[in-house]
């Protein structure tokens, strides 16, 4: 599986972004999928999770009520909308793919993804 992420970019506080993450090589609606981001000098952090059909979604703590993942099973595609926006949110965003069903029980977790993109920017000017 082949993980292509893009949509980062340069905004301001408050502004919004929307991510896309395309898979391809697999069957993407056998995919668990998340979004981690990793600012420089810290570890890779979990922001958001989405089932295989996209009815249970988790989030990270400092993003609830202000991103959303979602999915298209027809296009591949996951997806992070981002609003309200803050300086805190700078990182390359990344997201994951996991083949395995105990992900649903550890989603923040790193170790639980097989896959990986290779991150997209996204940078917040106050």
């Amino acid at each position: 599986v082949q993980l292509q992420a893009s949509g980062g970019g340069l905004v301001q506080a408050g502004g919004s972004l929307r991510l896309s993450c395309e898979a391809s090589g697999g069957t993407f609606s056998s995919l668990l999928m998340a979004w981690f981001l990793q600012a420089p000098g810290k570890e890779r952090e979990f922001v958001a999770f989405i089932n295989w059909s996209g009815g249970n979604t988790i989030y990270g703590d400092s993003v609830k009520g202000r991103f959303t993942i979602s999915r298209d099973n027809a296009k591949n595609t996951v997806y992070l909308q981002m609003n309200s926006l803050k300086p805190e949110d700078t990182a390359v965003y990344y997201c994951a793919a996991s083949t395995a069903k105990v992900a649903t029980l550890y989603p923040g977790r790193v170790s639980m993804y097989d896959y990986w993109g290779q991150g997209t920017q996204v940078t917040v000017s106050s």
